[in-house]
């Protein structure tokens, strides 16, 4: 009998002591990444709503006005757009001041796209990488960060979507070439710095998915402006590099090259091992790139792997584990939706955006574990891109 009453007990034992493991890690876990904080909340002296209201028609309209008049206020008269408000955010992004200018001529604001584009074309690398960032005179920041090769092919994408490559042709030949000089025997460049603002001993998504963006709009800006040769040598480190972009991150495109593919049994298709889920796979697919089911399935994986408690989404699979949702990787997902027609999706991500937002209606960085909104607020890349989302459910953005 004794015997029989230790093995009823035995389980619940164990269960007991692996709860209190769980919650020991739980808190250790909480203790080592706290609850990011609200830094600064709006723009001093910025007008509540967007001046031509008229460009906005739809479920959206209050959480647009406010993103746009969010992005006027980042907007400086030379054309910096900066990425934030307050200190380390006070500077100009290629990847982010790219975004504004889209956003800008999505909705018909090709003046005030064009004045973001000449900033950047005053602060061009004439060789080289293109600068993490700037300030809002141009000059390059000294901190430390290395240059991101990214930065070539999301100015590529901002000048075609925009139609100012004739205007800005030395900036476009030279951010395409500079693309072409890096690709290696293997079709791939080195490992550069990318979103994630660190540095990188392997080559990322990060940096491949905005160079196959930039590289198929160069081709399309030296077509149209009578470019053969240009167009010719673009369009082979294109293929160079989309195949090889396919062979080494195919089938599920994570954020680094799988190490290794399972398959699961015959007939069934082949699944990456290692690299983790990037939200950057979006950029893969429309309106970055030509629809592909099989782009679209590793983009409707990665939304599922990076889904947080809160609603929103993490950049990365190994991301710190902290619960906290990141509004532009969420918003990449959003607009990504809504290009490939998954209105649903696209409306949840939206929603979600809208109801996070600060006291004074700006889109923040974060969201954190308690839903509160976190890091600097607004932010220039989230609200172009909540722009590009909701104009996307409307009407079909091209594609290059």
């Amino acid at each position: 009998m004794r015997g029989g009453s230790r093995h009823s007990w035995f389980p619940y034992a164990v269960i007991a002591l692996l709860l209190a493991i769980l919650a020991a890690g739980t808190t250790s876990n909480l203790i080592r990444n706290p609850q990011p904080r609200l830094v600064g909340d709006g723009i001093p002296g910025r007008t509540a709503t967007h001046a031509d209201s008229a460009l906005v028609s739809g479920k959206y309209d209050d959480l647009v006005q406010h993103a746009l008049a969010d992005l006027d206020g980042l907007t400086l008269p030379n054309g910096a757009t900066l990425a934030g408000w307050n200190g380390p955010w006070r500077y100009v992004w290629p990847r982010d001041a790219s975004f504004v200018a889209v956003a800008r001529c999505a909705i018909g604001q090709y003046d005030a796209a064009l004045d973001v584009l000449a900033f950047l074309d005053r602060v061009r690398p004439s060789t080289g990488r293109w600068e993490a960032r700037y300030t809002e005179t141009g000059a390059r920041v000294d901190d430390g960060r290395a240059s991101q090769l990214d930065g070539s092919g999301w100015v590529l994408w901002a000048t075609w979507f925009c139609r100012a490559g004739d205007r800005y042709w030395e900036m476009v030949r030279e951010s395409a070439d500079q693309i072409v000089t890096e690709l290696a025997a293997d079709g791939l460049p080195a490992p550069s710095s990318d979103y994630w603002e660190r540095r990188e001993k392997e080559l990322t998504l990060g940096t491949v998915a905005p160079l196959l963006t930039g590289l198929r709009s160069a081709v399309r800006i030296a077509t149209d402006q009578h470019h053969p040769a240009e167009a010719t040598r673009w369009q082979a480190a294109l293929e160079t590099l989309s195949a090889a972009t396919d062979r080494v991150f195919g089938p599920d495109y994570p954020r680094t090259p799988a190490a290794a593919t399972s398959f699961v049994e015959p007939g069934v298709e082949p699944i990456g091992i290692g690299g983790g889920a990037d939200a950057i796979v979006t950029v893969l697919g429309p309106p970055f790139a030509p629809a592909r089911a099989v782009v679209s399935s590793a983009i409707d994986r990665a939304h599922a792997a990076l889904m947080q408690p809160n609603g929103g989404v993490t950049p990365g699979e190994s991301w710190r584990a902290d619960g906290v949702s990141w509004t532009p990787q969420t918003a990449l997902f959003a607009l990504s939706a809504a290009a490939r027609g998954d209105q649903t999706t696209a409306n949840t991500l939206l929603s979600w955006l809208d109801q996070h937002r600060t006291s004074t209606g700006a889109l923040p960085e974060k969201v954190n574990r308690d839903l509160e909104p976190a890091g600097e607020a607004p932010l220039a890349w989230t609200a172009a891109l909540v722009v590009l989302a909701d104009t996307a459910l409307q009407n079909p953005l091209p594609t290059p």
